[in-house]
């Protein structure tokens, strides 16, 4: 498809019940967009859905996973701007038309926006302006709230070497931004809230318990301990970017902590070493318990805690 403006690239598996809607928003718009979707082996006849559709260019694949699926739908984007979306989200209306104009005239190698979030009965449940930053690095390693990166137009000459890495499967869109951050883009911000980003009652994508949870906690780590290196490497690795990490890390050493003790300790070893004066976010008779008995004492109390509950 010559001449281009927006590929919208949505990697998709068993999402009928979504996926029109979602396809719909990416319609009608005054700039020339293209829509992607990868159907990843999908068994609720969305493929049968899907070539009824007079625009949409389709890849179909076996189950793979989103990384394989986002990473096939870049390869053919003919768009100068691309946009990755959940097949179960929307883009807001004249979001792409305000973006890909913002993004001409700055000349910008990211435009980024707010969201909303909404409900299956389509009620919205929050709305989340752009928060105006001065260190975007430190802002999405956890500084405030980093938006969604669906609510962002990427350059696609900028982005093209971070691919969707199958490695970090359940966190691939937070080092996605997280490696694009790093190649200090040329940001324009949006004001208005680019995407609608569901909050299902059934499970996302994303969301996951038991050993996916696990899985999930130990890419998220690892993704920082990438990150964060690289970082220290290239020696930008300032105070603030460190507290932005903490932030994030903090609450992931309590989370693993409920299935991995030691390896949670190891976690919270680290935030003091990156920051000796760390203060532990906790008040009440939580925060003096780890305070004086400290984080692996206080997490065992934790568990027994849980566990006499869960026999009530």
């Amino acid at each position: 498809m010559p001449g281009v403006d927006i590929s919208v690239i949505i990697p998709t598996y068993n999402r009928l019940w979504s996926l029109p809607q979602t396809v719909e928003s990416c319609r009608n718009t005054n700039c020339n967009v293209e829509i992607i979707v990868i159907d990843d082996g999908s068994t609720d006849g969305t493929l049968i859905w899907l070539n009824k559709q007079k625009d949409i260019n389709i890849i179909q694949q076996p189950y793979l996973g989103k990384c394989w699926a986002v990473n096939s739908g870049f390869e053919i984007a003919k768009g100068k701007y691309i946009r990755f979306l959940d097949s179960d989200d929307l883009t807001d209306k004249f979001s792409n038309d305000e973006q890909f104009e913002l993004a001409e005239q700055s000349e910008a190698d990211v435009v980024v926006s707010g969201y909303q979030s909404f409900n299956n009965e389509g009620q919205t449940i929050n709305i989340q302006t752009w928060i105006k930053t001065d260190d975007f690095i430190a802002q999405q390693l956890g500084e405030t709230d980093g938006s969604h990166y669906s609510a962002f137009l990427f350059r696609k000459d900028f982005i093209k070497d971070i691919p969707h890495r199958p490695d970090f499967a359940f966190r691939d869109d937070r080092l996605f931004i997280l490696e694009v951050a790093l190649k200090n883009p040329k940001i324009a911000f949006h004001s208005g809230t680019a995407l609608l980003h569901r909050i299902a009652h059934n499970e996302r994508l994303q969301l996951s318990s038991g050993l996916k949870q696990q899985v999930q906690n130990y890419q998220h780590l690892n993704l920082y301990k990438h990150i964060l290196n690289q970082l220290a490497a290239e020696k930008r690795l300032t105070e603030r970017r460190i507290n932005a990490a903490i932030n994030v890390l903090w609450p992931l050493a309590h989370w693993i902590a409920q299935k991995h003790l030691n390896e949670a300790l190891e976690v919270v070893n680290w935030i003091y070493r990156l920051n000796p004066d760390f203060k532990i976010p906790a008040n009440g008779l939580l925060g003096k318990s780890y305070s004086t008995i400290g984080f692996y004492k206080t997490e065992k109390l934790l568990h027994i805690r849980r566990t006499i509950k869960n026999w009530f």
